[in-house]
């Protein structure tokens, strides 16, 4: 996975490469605004994923979405801050933003998230959805957790079942749960939200 991280504060881009390169990162690239990211996505070979910081220097907003966007072509480019809002959230979606990262979330669950969205899937963390009618139910059941933290360590729902002295069918039907009240698209999503609310 090679990756190019822009955000105007040097520690922010160190601290983000050290653990996404821990995590299995072929190679991470820093700049510093959007002007110098727009330049590395045309002088360093092919990224798998953009990530650029809201309110760094150059970005005006969601313009600089945009522009990064059709610098970058087919590749997803998605927002992170340490100051984002529901309604800013939607709204980097609905610009195009492949997903969006709030700076707190856990090294482990960013390098999942970039998976997510390299893979064409949006990400965006429960707190960051829009509440309103149908919202989905974030209550869980105590089986649904354990359900869940299988997930959160990559079982397969056969594993899960055995772990749990269940049948598969019924780690299915807990699955499918959990992604309705955690408002996820699938397991991977599901356990995705769940790590970045600390729920597992």
């Amino acid at each position: 996975m090679r990756i190019l991280i822009a955000d105007d504060h040097d520690l922010v881009r160190d601290t983000m490469a050290f653990y996404l390169l821990r995590e299995g990162a072929q190679d991470v690239i820093g700049a510093s605004d959007l002007p110098l990211a727009i330049q590395a996505v045309a002088t360093h070979p092919p990224f798998d994923i953009i990530l650029l910081d809201y309110a760094m220097p150059g970005m005006d907003g969601l313009g600089g979405l945009s522009r990064m966007r059709l610098a970058a072509g087919s590749v997803p480019v998605t927002l992170f801050s340490g100051r984002l809002t529901p309604s800013l959230a939607q709204s980097a979606v609905a610009s195009g933003a492949a997903g969006v990262i709030p700076k707190s979330l856990k090294p482990q669950s960013l390098y999942a998230a970039l998976h997510l969205m390299i893979a064409g899937e949006c990400f965006l963390p429960f707190e960051l959805t829009v509440a309103g009618p149908g919202t989905p139910d974030p209550n869980l059941t105590q089986r649904e957790l354990d359900v869940l933290t299988g997930l959160g360590q990559g079982w397969s729902n056969k594993r899960i079942a055995a772990a749990l002295g269940l049948q598969d069918v019924t780690v299915k039907s807990y699955v499918r749960s959990l992604c309705r009240k955690l408002g996820a698209h699938n397991r991977t999503h599901a356990a995705l939200t769940a790590r970045a609310r600390d729920l597992i």
